[in-house]
């Protein structure tokens, strides 16, 4: 490329938001909040924009850091006002930012949101656990006591065995939680567990009421993306509405699948997989109605800085984000890169398309896998392979069930077809999650992480050399 070469104003944004995940990281070593950083910043981007030149990808770049350096130096700023709290007796008010989950030791866990300690207003969330199961649920307020400590994995604060006070459910509250628990009583009525919760975890992505076993089981198999809010099961929701209705109009298609995708973020809640997933499928379907194309380098990298800019805190060791992320270049970097290497231009079934981008998703985040958890499961290829293809048949049986159940006085057997489909899945879970070999550990430090995405790119830019292949337009 040229250097005085015009280029495509995308090509810059994409170098500012590399340049915002940049500044976002740096920004607990460099400490600067000065308000001229993002003046400066948006400054350089606005230059770059104007004049298009490839050299001034560099001041887009730049620009970028400034932006991430002061996002980055407000969150360092508002988590610092926790340390004053460290190893003190504290009570603690907030909303309960998103489901519960249960320890295999018993203990609730549960993060906290618009927060004040000893009736100070602070910043970010904090991270709880009770001894105790309580009755509370996405939206609650409560008030709770016990000793604060450093947070961790992009979380200001958190307190262990903390007891809790006081629990305060307002109304209406979160009315996206009472819809789809009200759903879910519905279900429940015509589908037995642990089929219910499996059927619900693929459509609203509740998985805190899955049994221990078959959580586990999943979480063991590689499986635990299908069962929590993420892209799939975004992607298979908006993929259906947009088939069905754009034969019709594609103005209708792209409304409801809009609606589709604001609707199923409010139930499932803004995790840091859901943030991404929401932005992504969004973003897709607007180039998908404007007739338009995006290069994966500037659509990962907008999500990526748009989902920083909004927390800071993700990059700092939030797993689920950079699990997602990962998940991410697997299915539209790798995924495209194999499928040209080894059938060129060949259309895809979709057997073939769920097995290359279930494997290519799982090389790109094995090594985070095996460094955060230390292990692997060298049946998580098979296990996906034998209940993915019928997720999106699993999905839209529940979804029946439920609004059956709502609408007419059925009995029992409304249930019946949505529950065999699942009842496969949990066998399936269920052998081979008690194979002897269904799950290995391993010691995977730091060094062999860098290592292997090292060596991972290197790949990528082989393949992409061998196959010269063209990503604006397969994506």
């Amino acid at each position: 490329m040229r250097l005085a070469k015009h280029v495509h104003p995308s090509w810059h944004i994409g170098w500012t938001c590399c340049g915002i995940i940049v500044g976002a990281a740096l920004a607990p070593l460099i400490q600067v909040g000065a308000w001229y950083l993002p003046l400066g910043g948006f400054g350089l981007l606005a230059l770059a924009l104007f004049k298009r030149l490839a050299w001034l990808s560099i001041a887009a770049l730049v620009g970028g850091v400034c932006i991430g350096l002061w996002r980055g130096g407000i969150m360092q700023h508002d988590y610092a006002a926790y340390a004053s709290f460290y190893g003190q007796e504290v009570v603690a008010r907030g909303t309960v930012a998103e489901d519960t989950t249960t320890s295999n030791k018993g203990d609730q866990r549960l993060t906290i949101r618009d927060l004040s300690v000893d009736g100070r207003g602070m910043a970010g969330r904090i991270w709880v656990s009770t001894p105790k199961p309580h009755d509370i649920k996405r939206g609650d307020i409560v008030e709770i006591t016990g000793r604060m400590t450093e947070g961790f994995s992009g979380v200001a604060a958190s307190m262990h065995r903390a007891a809790v006070i006081s629990v305060e459910r307002p109304y209406p509250g979160d009315v996206a939680r009472r819809v789809r628990d009200w759903f879910a009583e519905k279900v429940r009525f015509s589908i037995d567990e642990p089929e219910a919760s499996l059927g619900l975890g693929f459509l609203t992505g509740q998985h805190s009421t899955l049994p221990e076993e078959l959580d586990g089981q999943l979480r063991m198999l590689g499986l635990t993306h299908i069962v929590v809010a993420s892209g799939y099961n975004l992607t298979v929701l908006v993929q259906v509405a947009r088939r069905i209705l754009a034969k019709t109009s594609k103005y209708l298609a792209a409304l409801a699948s809009g609606a589709m995708i604001a609707s199923f973020m409010a139930i499932t809640g803004l995790s840091p997989s859901m943030s991404r997933a929401g932005l992504v499928a969004g973003l897709s379907l607007l180039t998908w109605y404007y007739g338009r194309t995006m290069h994966p380098f500037v659509l990962l990298s907008f999500a990526a800085a748009v989902t920083l800019l909004v927390n800071p805190a993700y990059i700092l060791g939030d797993i689920g984000w950079y699990l997602s992320f990962g998940s991410f270049v697997g299915v539209i970097v790798l995924s495209p890169l194999l499928q040209h290497y080894f059938w060129g231009d060949q259309r895809s079934g979709m057997f073939r398309q769920i097995l290359i981008d279930t494997l290519s998703a799982q090389i790109v985040t094995l090594p985070i896998v095996m460094h955060t958890f230390g292990q692997y499961s060298p049946l998580a290829l098979p296990a996906n392979i034998l209940v993915l293809p019928l997720v999106p048949l699993a999905m839209l049986l529940t979804f029946i069930t439920g609004m059956l159940h709502a609408l007419l006085p059925l009995g029992d057997w409304a249930g019946l077809p949505a529950e065999l489909i699942l009842r496969y899945m949990t066998r399936v879970v269920d052998w081979l999650g008690n194979m002897p070999f269904a799950q290995g550990e391993i010691s995977f430090g730091m060094p062999w992480v860098v290592a292997s995405y090292i060596g991972l790119a290197g790949i990528l830019a082989l393949l992409w050399r061998a196959t010269g292949h063209d990503f604006r337009q397969s994506n």
